[in-house]
């Protein structure tokens, strides 16, 4: 090889080595990835159990008729505020008002027949059965002093043996007088005054149950709402008839409200009345309390249902309404603490964070998540207190790729070019 040749080869190489050169300092100098990065916090975070539930008044009355009877007129509409013991509607009553004025007359004949009983046939009866008593002691007395005189007289010869037998006849006559007197004095004390004041009673009794019952009749005829609440539906009119046992006015209570949800059986364990909890609708979020939790499992989905009650000011939520109810079900104290926006989804299955080390690159960890409540999520395990993780920016980062952490300031510029570039 000649000495030109020579020269354009160590030319060529020279040439090919500074082409060369460029691209690996290019590649050294390539410049980090801007991210953002929030701290492994040790701190409290609460237990929340979520679920889908539809609503229920806390009272609800279908007013029935006890009585059947015309419809004479409703006094509320659809919509209508009622209080306890309103009259809301009034039914035919005035053949009720005149079988209960008949009644009360059949009571006023039985009381003055009780009255008559007690205070005059009894103790006129007693006194006759006395009276009678008294003569009859008084004619045996008479016979015995008779009988004996004549007695008397017969041993002495002056008197006939026939005058003796009649006395001793007329001193037993008297004497039979006498026990029959008693006997009859005796049933009256014990069996006429008892028996008769008893059959007096019953007829009072029996003549005041009939007039309660027709005096009923008589106010079951106005229609009263046992609640507090708002008139749900009216299902009759003037002039229709109403039947017992069929709805004259619904009537709801809607001041609080009771959100039903049916939780899975996992969940629902930790659910315990009295927890706080929300309720969630269209209208706002309403702060309660957990009322029910069943003690049953519902065969069928598995679930169990649990009542959160609450107060339902203005009436905002309404009947029937879905909600979304979350549960309070415990308080973790001590628990590592990360923002949700820092967990991406691991190849390998599961989750993962990038954790920016000292040397500035992104590190994978694989994390355990346990509870999650809003932009807080719980780990327990994969990282330690203090740790920075990639809040932003880490989507797409491999490991040990390097790093630049923005600034608070950087960070607010971005969000506002961001929000400009979509306006």
């Amino acid at each position: 090889m000649d000495a030109r040749s020579i020269a354009a080869l160590v030319i060529s190489i020279a040439l090919l080595s500074g082409c060369k050169k460029p691209k690996e300092n290019e590649a050294e100098a390539e410049a980090p990835t801007p991210v953002q990065v929030d701290a492994v916090t040790r701190g409290p975070i609460d237990l929340m159990v979520t679920a889908d539930a539809v609503l229920y008044p806390v009272n609800l009355a279908n007013v029935t008729s006890k009585i059947s009877a015309p419809v004479r007129r409703v006094l509320v509409n659809r919509g209508d505020h009622v209080k306890a013991g309103q009259l809301l509607a009034e039914l035919e009553s005035r053949d009720l008002a005149a079988s209960a004025e008949e009644s009360k007359s059949q009571l006023d004949q039985a009381q003055s027949a009780y009255q008559t009983i007690t205070g005059a046939t009894v103790p006129e009866d007693r006194t006759k059965a006395e009276a009678d008593v008294q003569a009859a002691t008084q004619s045996l007395e008479a016979a015995k002093i008779l009988y004996n005189n004549r007695v008397d007289l017969q041993k002495q010869g002056a008197l006939a043996q026939k005058l003796v037998d009649d006395a001793k006849v007329a001193m037993v006559q008297a004497q039979s007088q006498l026990d029959t007197a008693q006997r009859h004095l005796q049933s009256v004390r014990q069996v006429t005054g008892a028996e008769q004041q008893k059959a007096a009673q019953s007829q009072v009794n029996a003549a005041k149950a009939h007039y309660d019952s027709a005096a009923v009749q008589v106010v079951y005829a106005e229609v009263r709402s046992p609640i507090n609440g708002i008139v749900a539906d009216r299902a009759v009119y003037p002039g229709d008839t109403a039947t017992p046992g069929e709805a004259i006015v619904s009537i709801v209570d809607i001041s609080q409200v009771v959100a039903r949800a049916n939780i899975p059986v996992k969940e629902a364990a930790a659910v315990r009345v009295g927890r706080p909890a929300t309720i969630t609708g269209p209208e706002g979020v309403l702060a309660g309390k957990v009322t029910v939790v069943s003690p049953a499992v519902d065969p069928n989905s598995t679930t169990v249902q649990v009542w959160v009650q609450a107060d339902n000011p203005q009436e905002k939520l309404k009947s029937g309404e879905t909600v979304r109810v979350s549960i309070r079900a415990d308080l973790i104290q001590d628990a590592l603490l990360v923002h949700a926006s820092a967990l991406l989804n691991s190849d390998e299955g599961g989750e993962k964070v990038m954790v920016v080390g000292k040397d500035s690159k992104a590190h994978e960890r694989k994390v355990t998540v346990g509870i999650r409540e809003g932009n807080r999520v719980q780990i327990l395990g994969g990282v330690n207190e203090g740790d920075k993780v990639i809040t932003s920016g880490g989507l797409g980062l491999d490991d040990k790729a390097k790093v630049t952490i923005k600034s608070e300031e950087d960070a607010d510029d971005d969000d506002d070019n961001a929000d400009d570039d979509k306006k």
